[in-house]
């Protein structure tokens, strides 16, 4: 659909030069002679690129819509992922690459949402935050406060994260998906 060019937000997919594009900053300027542009930075979603380009504010683009549906994890064999549609049953495998880092958090049977382009995936969206189990922690040593230091963690999957010196080996624990971070203690 064509949209101006001044509509355009992070996250929005435009199609530019026959290529798919997502959006990731945007910037209006305005200069002091001349009509105002907007500077958008670009990825391209295929290859991982980045481009800025220049439009004018009036000049249209092609803007993307993508499906959205919830898919299940199934399984991984070695780099290919493999997903389950929930509505149709239909398998679809995805490239750790288009997952990225946060496919260290997947979990058979997990729900996530996978953005398709002519069924072609673009995304995958885990969860906000997982449940795991710290498998190995340092010990706490005397003297530290629990306000102001953190000790490092390995989770069940590999992963370290720092966590609160109360924290044991054994503890289940809830981490951020998006960047390995330690929330709180899971309430089992």
């Amino acid at each position: 659909m064509k949209v101006n060019a001044i509509t355009l937000r992070a996250g929005n997919v435009i199609e530019h030069n026959e290529k798919l594009f997502v959006v990731q900053k945007y910037e209006i300027m305005q200069p002091g002679k001349g009509a105002s542009v907007i500077q958008v930075e670009l990825r391209d979603i295929k290859t991982g690129n980045k481009d800025n380009v220049r439009f004018r504010t009036q000049e249209t683009v092609e803007r993307i819509r993508l499906e959205q549906n919830d898919f299940q994890y199934l399984y991984a064999d070695g780099d290919a992922y493999t997903f389950m549609n929930n509505e149709t049953f239909e398998q679809m495998e995805i490239s750790g690459d288009v997952i990225g880092t946060p496919a260290v958090f997947l979990q058979e049977g997990m729900i996530v949402v996978v953005e398709t382009h002519e069924g072609e995936a673009l995304s995958v969206s885990l969860p906000d935050s997982v449940i795991m189990e710290i498998v190995e922690s340092e010990p706490v040593v005397k003297g530290q406060t629990a306000s102001s230091s953190y000790k490092p963690a390995i989770l069940e999957n590999g992963v370290k994260i720092m966590v609160p010196p109360h924290v044991e080996a054994g503890t289940r624990v809830v981490v951020k998906t998006e960047d390995s971070s330690y929330v709180e203690r899971a309430k089992d």
